[in-house]
């Protein structure tokens, strides 16, 4: 089945929300315009293949100016990708999109920790639901202070009133898919470099599926002084806990990759989230310093020095199971670069707040047509959609 004949069944299904005939067909122009265009997917690119130079304005409009919203669109991509695709786990990542100019919304030189470079940029995280291939469906653009607290700045983006995105950590919460929302009970892994997991870890409890963080060294828990004595019940770093769960460890009974050699050893250990720095309001308890966790350590491949760290709220996944949840993030990190990348994902070059969720949540329709063209399981017809919201709940930020 070609990308076309992909296009025109979900089409009909994901922009059906869209409350205008000629909205609906733009639509589908649009993202065939990401999938045909040469060299970069811009605007003026993607107008070319609609209708050379008079396109233009309207499709400038359409994407940057115009009022339909894209979030019951992303609820409608969440329901479509896992009735098709069935994904095994949600799966949240940073995305990067360097910027030359100073003027596109949310741009600003940041740290990157992956790179460890200062890289003027936008700041993007995405759900993305993921199983034999990784597919995003929702996105939340990093604003910091310089950017909601400029009046000027906010105006020219036309950033909403109700944004603020200031940091990471609010991002990653408002894209996890709370109770009732679907896809239902998948789990969510969430591998976001410099994140501070114990400041989400205690604002999730809510969320509908087991949790998976990924962890650096020096995150701080509690452990249980039951089995690591000498420690006591007292906040260590991640690090220092694998290091003493060194005789704890044990051959994981997993499917590995092929990339990966050599023996895979792993452990879990009991731990809890440190207490807050403030103490709570009065008369409140601190359930998120009191909420059961496991820490898993995982010492693979040639250097087994610096095992892989994660944070799980599950008390009953069995560790193999959970170790090839943590895989899904290499699924993720392929499609990303194979696929995203190749349909726009990071082209967008207009300074709207608007104008760049539309172009990614069409980039993001165009993403599952790839995969879609390439899957010989697609069905012939349309699945019914779901009553109800779907894919991540919480405002657009």
């Amino acid at each position: 089945m070609t990308t076309d004949q992909v296009i025109d069944d979900i089409g009909a299904v994901l922009f059906d929300s869209l409350p205008r005939s000629d909205q609906r067909l733009r639509a589908q122009q649009y993202v065939r315009g990401l999938l045909t265009a040469d060299g970069r997917k811009t605007l003026r690119n993607i107008a070319e293949q609609i209708g050379g130079t008079t396109a233009r304005q309207s499709v400038h409009h359409f994407i940057s100016d115009s009022s339909w919203d894209w979030r019951p669109v992303r609820q409608s991509l969440a329901a479509h990708v896992e009735a098709l695709l069935q994904p095994r786990a949600w799966v949240v990542r940073p995305t990067v999109i360097p910027k030359a100019g100073v003027h596109s919304v949310g741009v600003e030189p940041r740290f990157v920790p992956a790179t460890g470079q200062t890289v003027n940029s936008q700041q993007a995280y995405g759900a993305w639901l993921v199983g034999s291939h990784a597919v995003p469906t929702d996105w939340r653009l990093q604003l910091t202070e310089s950017w909601l607290a400029d009046a000027g700045r906010r105006q020219r983006a036309n950033i909403p009133e109700s944004v603020n995105t200031a940091t990471a950590e609010a991002c990653v919460r408002q894209l996890m898919p709370a109770s009732g929302a679907g896809p239902q009970r998948l789990p969510v892994v969430v591998s976001v470099p410099g994140l501070d997991v114990t400041e989400c870890a205690r604002h999730l409890e809510g969320v509908a599926g087991p949790l998976l963080f990924r962890l650096d060294p020096g995150t701080r828990l509690r452990p249980d002084g039951a089995v690591l004595q000498p420690y006591s019940d007292r906040t260590t770093t991640a690090g220092q806990l694998a290091e003493a769960a060194g005789r704890l460890r044990r051959p994981a009974e997993w499917t590995r990759t092929r990339d990966e050699r050599g023996e895979t050893l792993a452990t879990t250990l009991p731990v809890h989230l440190p207490a807050p720095a403030r103490e709570p309001a009065a008369g409140r308890f601190d359930s998120a310093a009191r909420r059961p966790l496991r820490l898993v350590a995982e010492w693979s491949g040639d250097d087994r020095r610096r095992p892989r760290l994660w944070l799980t709220d599950s008390a009953d996944l069995p560790l193999g199971t959970l170790l090839r949840l943590t895989r899904l993030t290499d699924t993720a990190d392929r499609d990303a670069a194979r696929i995203a990348d190749a349909v726009g994902m990071r082209d967008f070059v207009g300074r709207s707040y608007q104008g760049w969720h539309r172009h990614v949540t069409l980039a993001s329709v165009a993403h599952l047509a790839v995969v879609l063209a390439g899957t010989a399981a697609f069905p012939a017809t349309r699945p019914q959609q779901e009553a109800g919201p779907a894919g991540p709940a919480g405002h657009v930020a």
